[in-house]
């Protein structure tokens, strides 16, 4: 079903995902995974598994928290000028269906700015989402980033 004509549900459910983002609202973008969710971003191309292999990130819900939880700490000292990021999206994409588990590829544009600094990032997401309870959330958020291998500054916030 690569490249299926997509499902507006689904669609709409990766652009709500990156406006919480970019409107800061992470306790709500949190909320979208599923209670075993992951947020991983491989450090290699195809790497095979984000638990046997060295990742940018590959996080649960417990480190996703506590992330969240330094980003509105009011000694978060890295955010005294504060972060903020912008996600502009090319069209998600249905890359396999059933009734109760989709993948989306979603290439896009992120930038991140702090004080007089912008980074850009180019990266496709991959949203391995399951319908629970009546409702589609994440079960992976997997991040291809183009230059992952590059040295790379701190990302703030979450792309």
């Amino acid at each position: 079903m690569s490249g299926a004509v997509s499902d507006p549900e689904l669609v709409e459910f990766v652009y709500h995902e990156a406006r919480l983002i970019d409107e800061k609202r992470f306790v709500e973008w949190l909320d979208l995974f599923t209670e075993d969710g992951l947020y991983y971003m491989p450090l290699t191309r195809d790497q095979p598994d984000g638990r046997l292999h060295t990742s940018l990130y590959y996080e649960d819900r417990l480190l996703l928290k506590v992330r969240i939880e330094r980003l509105h700490h009011p000694n978060a000292f890295s955010q005294s000028e504060p972060s903020w990021c912008q996600h502009v999206l090319q069209a998600p994409r249905i890359e396999s269906r059933s009734e109760d588990l989709a993948v989306l590829r979603t290439p896009y544009v992120y930038a991140e700015s702090q004080g007089d600094r912008q980074d850009i990032y180019l990266a496709v997401a991959w949203h391995h989402l399951t319908l629970r309870e009546g409702r589609w959330r994440m079960k992976m958020k997997k991040i291809d980033l183009l230059n992952r291998s590059a040295a790379l500054p701190s990302i703030q916030l979450f792309l």
